[in-house]
């Protein structure tokens, strides 16, 4: 029987209720042997770590995984509890926005795609990589033993590729509907704190913006392109007009211009370094 750390015990009891007794024992080795393996935290090497490899019935921890009967939603909403509780109990909560990309090989991964590296693609050269997209919530907390802002993930999504769906006959879900999805948990998880979000230029989506500013205690800030198109909502429709209705209005100045405008009214803020770690 697996021995836990006196240190544990209380964070793991809060997961317990998510599995069945017979299953309970399968996360806690899992875990365990997932904080102690080098390198790769597969099952196979917290298996090994654990001194696990030469057991005939290792397939059971595997099937945790694979053939899940819990929520992982609730494992999240529990993880982000602890998290809040462990490093930002009181103040505003500010969480990340990232679509990182994992390479994996395999004839069986068939939601993979080809995606810009961008840890290895510049300005003047660009770098592609077949691998798996996901979408990642991160909780943007300092950290005082270590002098530095850290993401400490809640939630995890994958996003296919389009060719993915299209071969099941499903409708292609973007990566900022995903993330419009994920975002609408929060609110029902976090309903009386004010919700701050921070995402690159790929979340600055005007679907995105509007459903974020509809969301009551949620702001977004993203980084938005200088030669973006602005456009004033659509004009109201008329009565028994031809033709289908419009979906947007006139065109506005785009960022550059204004900022090259002697004319722009400027306002100073102070920006909070939590949010630019």
């Amino acid at each position: 029987m697996l021995t836990l750390p006196a240190e544990w015990c209380p964070l793991m009891v809060e997961f317990a209720p998510l599995f069945s007794k017979p299953v309970w024992q399968h996360p806690q080795l899992l875990l365990v042997g997932a904080s102690l393996a080098p390198g790769k935290r597969t099952v196979t090497a917290g298996l090994r770590v654990m001194a696990w490899s030469q057991e005939k019935r290792v397939v059971n921890s595997h099937r945790v995984l694979n053939r899940a009967r819990w929520s992982p939603l609730a494992a999240s909403s529990i993880w982000l509890r602890l998290l809040l509780m462990g490093f930002a109990p009181e103040g505003e909560w500010v969480f990340g926005l990232d679509d990182p990309i994992e390479p994996r090989r395999g004839e069986h991964l068939t939601a993979k795609g080809i995606y810009r590296h961008p840890l290895r693609s510049s300005h003047r050269h660009l770098l592609k990589a077949s691998s798996l997209r996901w979408l990642g919530l991160r909780m943007l907390t300092q950290v005082s033993w270590a002098g530095s802002t850290w993401g400490l993930p809640f939630l995890s999504v994958l996003c296919p590729s389009q060719r993915y769906p299209s071969k099941r006959r499903r409708r292609h879900q973007k990566l900022t509907e995903r993330a419009r999805q994920r975002l609408r948990l929060l609110t029902p998880w976090l309903p009386h704190r004010q919700l701050i979000l921070v995402g690159d230029g790929g979340f600055s989506a005007l679907e995105l913006l509007h459903d974020v500013s509809q969301t009551p205690h949620a702001h977004l800030i993203t980084r938005l392109r200088l030669d973006a198109e602005w456009w004033t909502p659509a004009p109201e429709r008329k009565p028994h007009p031809h033709g289908r209705p419009r979906l947007k209005g006139a065109r506005r100045p785009s960022p550059k211009p204004r900022l090259d405008d002697p004319h722009t009214l400027w306002r100073t803020l102070e920006v909070d370094p939590l949010l630019w770690p």
